[in-house]
Formats: structure tokens, C-alpha cells, sequence
């Protein structure tokens, strides 16, 4: 089973990128909704235990946690350690449902595909990005985000440039959903004609 790591900076176009490879029937398991659910559940008491007061009504409150770490930018680490475990194992229930179920490709959207070290995990990187100015213009657009915090998170993440270079797949959102679409179903139908070849011997 080919594993595809979906992956792009802020504001690229990720999301929408992911849910077009489920249009095109790959089951795709993304991080970012496995940590939403996370937080409304069993990590809210661990992050509140190394972050007190960020739980509310049983969830973690991101508002509050986000502005903790902007006070603390080391305190990621301590987030990281206790949430990308539990990320790992839905992933990990998530591969295996779909090995049973006979899937010949998933894709696994993985925001901090490069900084985590999770490129290691997957056969095929797909990189979703769009210039500077747009990703900016999206970023910002967004409720609640400052130039401040757009920085940081950007400080946080391997330059988009970086990325572009070491993808095997590249997706540019800079024109609309529909030419999105198409670079997405031609990337599915490549990497078909590529497994029927053999390319991916050892996925």
C-alpha cells in the first residue's frame, strides 16, 4: 500500500488539496483533524497538566494555549512530546484499516511532514504551495491571526522553498480549484500507472 505524504506551509492550500485526493477516492487521514479531535479528548488533561488553564469544558481551549506558547516558544516542545504520540498511533489504526481493506494508495496530510521527521514514513512527497504574497494575503485573511503570529508559525516551519525542492510531487494553488482538481487527479493517476509498473516494490 502506497503511502502519500501530503505537506505545505500555512495558507498554501493543503486542506483543499486533501480533500480533492478524497474526490478522487484515496482515503486520506489528516493530522490536524486527528489533533482537533485529540484536543476535544484524551490529550485536553495532559496539555492541561503542562499548560494549566488551557482546558475548558473538557476541551483545550487554542486560543488560550496559543497564547501561551507565544509567551513560550519552547513550551512546542512540550506540546509536541505529548501530542505527536497520539497522533501517531490514529495514524498507525488508520494504515491498518485501510491495509485489511485492500486500498492501493492513502495519503497521510501532514502539516510538519519535514520537521517532524515523518518523511520517513512515506514512499511519495506531495507538496501543496502558491507565492509569497498570496499565502500571505490567505494567512491573514484568517480570524484571529496577526502578522506576529503568522511569523511565528512560519519560523517554525522549513522554508517553502526547501520543501519545492524536495518533493516529488509539487501542486500550485496560485490558480483556481479547478486547474487544483486536475493537478491532483493527474498526480492519482500517475502514481496508479507507477504501482502497476512495480516502482513501489517495497510500499
Amino acid at each position: 500500500m502506497l503511502k502519500i505524504g501530503l505537506t505545505g506551509s500555512i495558507g498554501m492550500g493543503k486542506s483543499t488539496a486533501a480533500k480533492l485526493f478524497a474526490d478522487a477516492g484515496i482515503p486520506v487521514n489528516d493530522s490536524d483533524a486527528v489533533v482537533h479531535d485529540l484536543y476535544a479528548g484524551e490529550a485536553a488533561p495532559l496539555v492541561n497538566a503542562a499548560f494549566p488553564g488551557t482546558m475548558k469544558n473538557g476541551a483545550v481551549d487554542r486560543r488560550e494555549l496559543g497564547r501561551q506558547l507565544a509567551l513560550d516558544p519552547d513550551g512546542f516542545k512540550r506540546l509536541e512530546a505529548i501530542v505527536h504520540p497520539l497522533v501517531r498511533k490514529r495514524e498507525t489504526g488508520f494504515l491498518k484499516r485501510q491495509r485489511a481493506a485492500g486500498a492501493d494508495m492513502v495519503l497521510l496530510d501532514i502539516p510538519l511532514l519535514f520537521e517532524t521527521g515523518a518523511v520517513t514514513r512515506v514512499d511519495v512527497v506531495v507538496v501543496v504551495s502558491t507565492g509569497p504574497q498570496i499565502q500571505r494575503q490567505r494567512v491573514l485573511a484568517r480570524e484571529g491571526m496577526t502578522e506576529e503570529k503568522f511569523d511565528m508559525i512560519l519560523s517554525r516551519q522549513t522554508p517553502d522553498t526547501e520543501k519545492r525542492r524536495r518533493a516529488d510531487y509539487l501542486i500550485d494553488t496560485s490558480y483556481s480549484i479547478a486547474t487544483t482538481r486536475e493537478r491532483v487527479f493527474e498526480i492519482v493517476a500517475d502514481l496508479k500507472t507507477r504501482i502497476a509498473k512495480g516502482d513501489f516494490r517495497n510500499a
